[in-house]
């Protein structure tokens, strides 16, 4: 996976008092073995522990590892998640059980929303003191689905309303290149 991303907000974006979008900051973390589906996971930024906590959203992506760095090697990644509304009338997108997945413009199937199990919660452990980066984790996964492989950065988590959230990666200081962006709509 390539560590280096590029989600830049323009100059005036935090002057601009007018606009009804919210934006945070939370920790988003990729990661799978290598010939393995892989999931993505978003914590709270508020401290470093909070990371052992419960997340506030674990996906599982239908797409291996493998290819979801390969398509990250171009440097742009947009993937959209969309979910029916009549089907998934939760308050909370990060309530619903099913979506279906778009990478770059084509669909590449679904993902799940599920609960951390103790394979994922071993995998945190793991990853506590890394803040931000890419690489591979030692260890080979009892499947023979090859190494662990993560990304994990900071994301700027945009709220444009109860039907649409998105998270894009920032750019540490100095840093250009990879932008990916991930995409919740209700439709």
């Amino acid at each position: 996976m390539v560590p280096c991303c590029g989600f830049q907000p323009a100059a005036d974006e935090s002057s601009n008092t007018a606009s009804t979008t919210t934006t945070t900051t939370v920790i988003g973390t990729f990661f799978g073995y290598r010939r393995g589906r892989v999931s993505f996971c978003l914590h709270d930024d508020s401290s470093t522990s909070s990371r052992a906590a419960a997340p506030l959203l674990l996906l599982e992506f239908a797409v291996p590892t493998a290819y979801l760095a390969r398509e990250m090697q171009h440097g742009l990644l947009r993937i959209a998640l969309e979910c029916d509304r009549a089907r998934a009338r939760s308050a909370s997108l990060f309530r619903v059980s099913a979506w279906s997945m778009y990478c770059n413009g084509r669909k590449v199937g679904f993902a799940v929303r599920r609960q951390m199990s103790d394979g994922d919660a071993a995998v945190f452990k793991l990853m506590q003191s890394i803040s931000v980066g890419a690489g591979v984790l030692p260890g080979e996964s009892k499947s023979g689905d090859g190494d662990l492989m993560y990304l994990r950065a900071s994301f700027k988590r945009v709220i444009g309303s109860v039907d649409s959230e998105s998270f894009h990666m920032i750019n540490p200081v100095g840093s250009t290149g990879q932008q990916l962006s991930i995409f919740l709509l209700r439709s």
